[in-house]
């Protein structure tokens, strides 16, 4: 196991190996070019429907300058939830794994982008169905513009990952090749995040997740809550219910704009909320139901009579 281990660990933080540390040039190209752009879009016009939205494809400093600290923040957390995860999928990879896939077969590397682009969807999904995951996740959400810089807002606690993906090594995938699958998944989403791409062809729209499919499931309407979790491949939606196409220019955020840029409180306002809500409840199965119910979940005897929803996409 220790060699694997050494072997992972010298994979995992050598920057030649991450994706992501390659892609950075990239990144930072393209927000500036969106940033350049969206200079040209600080008169903000009403939409069609009367609501005043922040302009298309534009930015707000403040708003970009938290994306970019979470995100900076997000590099030092996921490297301490990576080494845990390292430790972990090495014991299982060595010690349970019934075999042990090549990792200079095509096949493997098949086998590991679709396994994490599926098993993304399945934990994208519990994180907007089950509020206790829903509170490590929904900082991502919480800006009210979509660019690059809001792909970059990025979460500390990436606990929830690292178990949904514990199936990759029990295939027999090499803990290190893992670690790039989840890269290349990462860096992909990050050009979704933007507004100045429409919609592409046809057969691209059907099979893969772009810019227009994720523009819905960062709307906070009705009709786009709980949609479009898709990581890479949109067929995933598709297939258990969960696709909706644009049909207009979503209003980005959350249904209760948190009102700070502080990206502390942008963090853990969740966690607040959930322990506040667990004092107050009177029962057992309230209590739960305000941890692992899905977010904005409320006893059926609440003062309103029915759930309040209005903390964060509950509905699909």
């Amino acid at each position: 196991m220790w060699e694997t281990l050494l072997s992972s660990w010298g994979s995992l933080f050598e920057p030649l190996h991450d994706p992501v540390a390659l892609a950075i040039p990239a990144f930072a190209l393209f927000l500036v070019l969106e940033w350049v752009a969206a200079r040209t879009l600080e008169h903000v016009e009403p939409d069609a429907d009367g609501r005043t939205r922040p302009p298309r494809g534009g930015f707000e400093m403040r708003d970009a300058r938290a994306s970019l600290s979470m995100g900076l923040v997000s590099i030092v957390t996921s490297a301490a939830w990576k080494l845990l995860a390292l430790v972990a999928y090495s014991a299982l990879w060595v010690y349970v794994a019934p075999w042990h896939l090549p990792a200079d077969a095509w096949y493997t590397w098949v086998i590991l982008l679709v396994g994490v682009d599926f098993l993304w969807y399945w934990y994208h999904r519990m994180s907007h169905r089950v509020r206790l995951v829903w509170a490590t996740h929904q900082a991502h959400h919480s800006s009210e513009y979509f660019n690059f810089a809001t792909a970059l807002r990025q979460k500390w606690n990436n606990s929830g990952e690292i178990v949904m993906w514990l199936p990759l090594p029990l295939l027999g995938i090499p803990p290190w090749m893992m670690f790039v699958g989840f890269s290349v998944n990462l860096v992909y989403q990050f050009f979704v995040h933007t507004e100045r791409v429409g919609k592409l062809p046809a057969p691209i729209e059907f099979v893969f997740n772009t810019p227009s499919h994720h523009r819905v499931h960062h709307g906070s309407d009705p009709e786009y809550l709980d949609r479009n979790y898709a990581g890479i491949l949109i067929v995933w939606d598709r297939l258990f219910g969960t696709f909706r196409a644009e049909g207009h220019r979503p209003t980005y955020g959350l249904t209760k704009p948190v009102g700070t840029y502080n990206i502390w409180d942008l963090q853990v306002h969740e966690y607040r909320a959930i322990a506040r809500d667990w004092r107050a409840a009177t029962s057992w199965r309230d209590r739960l139901g305000y941890v692992f119910g899905p977010p904005g979940w409320a006893p059926a005897a609440s003062p309103s009579g029915t759930p309040d929803r209005s903390i964060s996409s509950s509905r699909g």
